[in-house]
């Protein structure tokens, strides 16, 4: 529960009012009551901490650039398999390989190494959407069988930019890791996850397996998307 990501943040201005929700939402979590409008206080007050709508997008580097990678990477499994996507990608000598080198090289194509905070959020981000498409594939033929259609690359992509939105949150985690009660500290995470996906959809103009994520119209779709998401939980609290 909680990623790298989390950080106590600053003081003042909209850090303020954040952590006022942040530790709302906790004693919601600590205490079993229903915790959906302290959800939505922390969803909307987090975008101003990044600078609003505009400036939440503005910033969202790694989540454009791995939104791209992603939809390049499941529209060539969904066309043509794994191992030929892998090879497409420079990364032949993964073909054959065992479950954990495979989709550790994955996550570093479409997301990097993590290394500043917006990356790390993208990289847990992918972590998440591996996991759900390869829930049980633990040898290579496990994992060249999957396959996805367009549903499931759209599915995956807004997955991972539910999840890099969440992971953006700050001082979140910090909170939930006070809480005595395991259980009901993944409990509300896992609410919070809920509300920010039922807001990210993609803003596709037609099939994900026709666009061309590596240019100007994937970082449109990526932006897009990104910008209806925030935008919608900027005003949760209203």
């Amino acid at each position: 529960m909680g990623t790298s990501t989390d950080r106590s943040g600053g003081s003042g201005g909209a850090w303020t009012p954040l952590k006022h929700a942040a530790t709302s939402f906790m004693h919601a979590a600590e205490a079993g009551r229903g915790n959906g409008t302290p959800a939505r206080r922390v969803l909307a007050r987090h975008v101003a901490v990044l600078g609003g709508a505009g400036g939440a997008v503005a910033t969202a580097r790694a989540g454009r650039a791995g939104a791209q990678r992603l939809g390049a990477v499941l529209a060539g499994v969904a066309a043509n398999g794994l191992g030929a996507t892998l090879t497409e990608r420079g990364l032949g000598d993964l073909v054959g390989g065992d479950r954990l080198s495979v989709l550790d090289g994955l996550c570093s194509l479409v997301a990097g190494d993590g290394a500043d905070v917006d990356g790390q959020a993208a990289r847990d981000a992918v972590l998440d959407v591996l996991d759900e498409m390869f829930p049980a594939a633990d040898s290579w033929d496990d994992l060249d069988a999957v396959r996805v259609d367009a549903d499931g690359v759209r599915h995956l992509l807004e997955l991972f930019l539910a999840r890099y939105v969440y992971n953006r949150i700050p001082v979140i985690a910090e909170r939930l890791a006070r809480l005595s009660d395991p259980a009901a500290a993944q409990r509300a995470e896992a609410d919070l996850q809920r509300l920010v996906e039922s807001l990210v959809h993609l803003q596709l103009p037609d099939d994900p397996l026709r666009v061309d994520w590596a240019g100007p119209q994937g970082r449109r779709i990526a932006d897009e998307s990104l910008r209806a998401a925030y935008d919608a939980l900027a005003v949760l609290e209203d």
